[in-house]
């Protein structure tokens, strides 16, 4: 006879391990996750006639395009070479941009955060949420150069109105992307803090804030880089910037200095995007 020894029975390792799932709950789990065919087959179409729809509406012409290819090259070309003489100018409103830049997104990025506690739904009452709302839904139909416009007409040309005006206008926008990287918390953390008795603010302080605060950060850099790029536009009202001098430039048909401001902007834009870039990889 050859001994046998008793040996315990060998496990499968987690991984190879299947779950047992009910069939009923299986059934609900593919339900859940799955996409109606029916609905994706109907979506198609009507997607297709929206576009062309647009399309026929806008006037979108490709043969257009190719005809007015050659004016297009013939413009480009006559920005080259670029215009250097007048660098020192450049640089100055260059330096005023990104100063409107700046203080604009500190002073917009406060205010939305204000604004946004109103408007998140995990946070604010139901008579704060629909009025803040509403607020930041009319701010941001609102184009900026309107905003501009007003505060010119109200303190004077310079970078003083342009500033108010991308204050006001990051209202709307970023105001409703703070709302929203509120809401998407873990609802897990708030509700364990509410348990233990914690205040209102102490729930937003402890339980909100910490979550959303990478979402946060990388908004306020890209409200930022949006600004920098507003600020040029801004100017062409008179409300300070780099802008009056590029509109000033097309009027006179000085191409060379056009092409030298453009590539001046390029050069600013691409910098705070690397720094942008390089701060949202610290915070993730």
């Amino acid at each position: 006879m050859t001994a046998t020894t008793d040996r315990p029975p060998t496990r499968r390792p987690a991984a190879e391990q299947k779950p047992h799932l009910d069939p009923r709950e299986r059934d609900r789990l593919e339900r859940a996750f799955s996409v109606p065919r029916a609905r994706f087959l109907l979506g198609i179409p009507v997607a297709v006639v929206v576009l062309l729809w647009s399309f026929q509406g806008a006037e979108f012409n490709f043969a257009k395009l190719g005809e007015g290819s050659t004016n297009m090259v013939e413009f480009l070309g006559r920005l080259f070479p670029p215009n250097f003489a007048k660098l020192g100018t450049i640089v100055a409103l260059l330096i005023e941009t990104l100063q409107m830049a700046i203080v604009g997104t500190v002073l917009g990025a406060v205010l939305s955060l204000v604004v946004a506690f109103g408007a998140a739904s995990n946070i604010a009452p139901r008579w704060l949420y629909y009025p803040s709302r509403w607020v930041m839904n009319v701010i941001r139909s609102v184009p900026d150069l309107v905003f501009a416009l007003m505060f010119v007409s109200a303190v004077g040309l310079g970078p003083f109105a342009g500033i108010l005006a991308m204050t006001l206008g990051s209202i709307g926008s970023i105001g409703k992307v703070y709302a929203e990287a509120m809401e998407a918390v873990d609802r897990g953390t708030v509700v364990a803090i509410e348990a233990v008795g914690a205040s209102k603010r102490q729930v937003i302080h402890y339980g909100v804030l910490p979550q959303a605060a990478p979402l946060l950060v990388s908004y306020t850099l890209l409200l930022f880089e949006g600004n920098v790029r507003g600020a040029t536009i801004l100017g062409l009202v008179g409300a300070g910037g780099i802008g009056l001098e590029l509109t000033t430039a097309m009027r006179m048909y000085d191409y060379g200095h056009l092409s030298a401001i453009i590539i001046c902007i390029v050069v600013l834009v691409t910098l705070i995007d690397q720094g942008s870039a390089l701060i949202r990889r610290r915070i993730t």
